[in-house]
């Protein structure tokens, strides 16, 4: 068995926020944007369908819990989330929150503007409130099944 490692590019691209049952979430350094990934812990994946059925429902069920997450955090006026995998072939699956006054609106985030650096307290101030809302989310959807 092949053990998973996380692409060097989403590595330089991204900062950890917590790790979930199969994926780890991770926030984009791109500060225009709320702007999540998850990368599924499997090893030579590049597409949803090449997980197994059971991996595939717990992605869907990580997704949603980011989802709602993001959502109440920052009330956006659309969730775009995608797999999309032209410059980075490992699976990953972006949460972008969206704004019709954001610097990309309407168009996609990719290739519009430059992304805007985190500080480094604006970083560790938005991983832990991600993170904080993601862990609550967790623990209240644990206790309901």
């Amino acid at each position: 068995m092949t053990h998973f490692v996380l692409h060097p590019q989403l590595s330089m691209d991204s900062a950890l926020i917590t790790e979930l049952d199969l994926c780890s979430v991770r926030l984009i350094k791109d500060a225009n944007y709320p702007w999540l990934i998850l990368v599924p812990s499997v090893a030579n994946i590049s597409d949803v369908i090449d997980l197994s059925d059971a991996h595939q429902q717990i992605l869907w069920q990580e997704s949603a819990l980011v989802s709602r997450a993001l959502k109440h955090l920052f009330t956006p006026d659309k969730l775009n989330i995608a797999a999309l995998g032209n410059m980075v072939p490992q699976l990953h699956l972006h949460h972008i929150v969206r704004y019709q006054n954001d610097v990309s609106w309407p168009k996609p985030i990719w290739g519009q503007v430059p992304a805007k650096a985190y500080s480094d307290n604006q970083l560790a101030e938005r991983i832990e409130l991600i993170k904080n809302k993601i862990e609550a989310r967790s623990d209240n959807d644990n206790n309901n099944h």
